[in-house]
C-alpha cells in the first residue's frame, strides 16, 4: 500500500456498460482441474426465433470484472457464427448463474 492510497481499490473497479447486441445463452463449460473455466458450447435463440448452436469456441483471454457492482467473468472469444468467424464476449455472473453473450 502506498502513502497515498494509490492502487488501494483496483481491484473493485467497475467495467461500466455491456454495449453491443445481448443475448441470454446457455453454455456448456467444463472446469479444469485448477478450478478455470472454459466455455465449450453456446446455444441461443436467434432473433429469427431459432435454436442456434455455437460450437468449436476458442478463448482469446478472460478476465474477472465488476458491471454495476455484479461480480462476472468475461471471456473474449471467437468463432464461427452463421458462417463467418466473429470475435464476441461471453459472460458469466457466478451469483445468478447466468450466462450473456455480447455481438
Amino acid at each position: 500500500m502506498s502513502t497515498f492510497g494509490i492502487g488501494i481499490n483496483a481491484h473493485m473497479t467497475d467495467a461500466g456498460v455491456i454495449h453491443g447486441r445481448q443475448f441470454e445463452v446457455a453454455c456448456d463449460c467444463w472446469f479444469t482441474s485448477k478450478c478455470t473455466s472454459r466455455p465449450m458450447v453456446v446455444k441461443f435463440e436467434g432473433e429469427d426465433g431459432e435454436i442456434q448452436t455455437i460450437k468449436n469456441i476458442q478463448v482469446i483471454v478472460s478476465e474477472n470484472k465488476n458491471y454495476s457492482g455484479i461480480p462476472s467473468i468475461e471471456y473474449l472469444c471467437k468463432a464461427i457464427i452463421g458462417g463467418i468467424m466473429q470475435e464476441f464476449k461471453l459472460i458469466f455472473f457466478p451469483a445468478e448463474c447466468r450466462w450473456l453473450m455480447v455481438i
